[in-house]
C-alpha cells in the first residue's frame, strides 16, 4: 500500500445520498464498507466531515445571523454527522472513536493529539468532530490541521468529482482532468480545491492532497493503492 495513516475529507452534502438534505443511510453504509476494504489491510484511517447537509454558518451570515453563532451551529451539526458515520462504521464491525473540538463528554471524546494517534495505532478509524472548535475556520482547514497533528502520510478529499479540472466539469464539457498538479499551479490558475486558509497550511507543510470521486464504490482502495485515480497536489 501506497499510505500508511490517511486524513479522509468528507463533505456533509456527500451524506445526504439522493436526498434533499440530512442524512442518507444507504450512502453512509456504502461509506462504511469502503472505509472497512481499507481498514482490513492495515490502514490507519481518521476522517473529517463537514456539517453542510444540515447547516453552513456562513449561509446563515449571509441571511442577517451573527457569524459566530452560525459557525458553532454548523460545528454541531459536523458532531451530529460524526455520530451517524460512526454507527454506520460500527455496524460494519469497525472499531471507531469519535472525538470533539468542543467539549461533550457525554457524546465524544475530547481531541487529545496523543489519545488519537494511540487509536489509529490499535486499528481504530478516529473520526473528528466540531471542525478546530473556532469560528471562521472551515471544516477543510480542520482537516488539514489534524493530518498535521496526527502525521498522516495524505489528505484524501473524497467528492462527487473525479478530480481538478481546468474548469467546472458540471458547466463545462471541454474541461480536462489533471492527473497531478503543484501547490503553486493551483494557486496561479485559481483552482479551487480547499479555502486558501487550508490549501497554504497543507502547502507550508508538504502535506500532498489528493482529489477523487468518493461516490464511485472502490475507488478509495484504489487512491490507498496509488493506482491514478483523481488528481494529486503536490509540492
Amino acid at each position: 500500500m501506497k499510505y500508511k495513516r490517511i486524513l479522509l475529507k468528507l463533505s456533509g452534502e456527500a451524506l445526504m445520498g439522493t436526498r434533499q438534505y440530512g442524512i442518507d443511510p444507504v450512502r453512509l453504509a456504502e461509506y462504511a464498507e469502503d472505509i472497512k476494504q481499507i481498514t482490513d489491510l492495515g490502514i490507519e484511517v481518521a476522517i473529517v466531515i463537514g456539517g453542510g447537509n444540515i447547516f453552513r454558518g456562513i449561509a446563515g451570515a449571509s441571511n442577517g445571523m451573527d457569524r459566530v453563532q452560525g459557525d458553532h451551529m454548523g460545528m454541531l451539526a459536523t458532531i451530529i454527522n460524526g455520530l451517524a458515520l460512526q454507527s454506520a462504521l460500527e455496524d460494519a464491525n469497525i472499531p471507531t472513536r469519535l472525538q470533539s473540538a468542543i467539549k461533550m463528554n457525554e457524546i465524544a471524546e475530547p481531541f487529545i493529539r496523543r489519545k488519537a494517534m494511540r487509536h489509529l495505532e490499535k486499528g481504530r478509524v478516529v473520526i473528528f468532530g466540531g471542525g478546530t472548535g473556532n469560528p471562521y475556520f472551515t471544516t477543510d482547514s480542520a482537516a488539514v490541521l489534524r493530518a498535521i497533528e496526527i502525521e498522516a502520510d495524505v489528505i484524501l478529499k473524497g467528492t462527487r468529482v473525479d478530480g481538478i479540472y481546468t474548469s467546472d466539469p458540471e458547466k463545462n464539457a471541454d474541461a480536462t482532468r489533471y492527473e497531478s498538479i503543484t501547490f503553486n499551479d493551483v494557486l496561479k490558475k485559481g483552482l479551487k480545491v480547499m479555502d486558501t486558509t487550508a490549501f497554504t497550511l497543507s502547502q507550508e507543510n508538504k502535506l500532498p492532497i489528493i482529489v477523487f470521486d468518493m461516490n464511485t464504490r472502490g475507488n478509495l482502495l484504489k487512491v490507498i493503492s496509488g493506482e491514478n485515480i483523481g488528481t494529486t497536489v503536490n509540492i
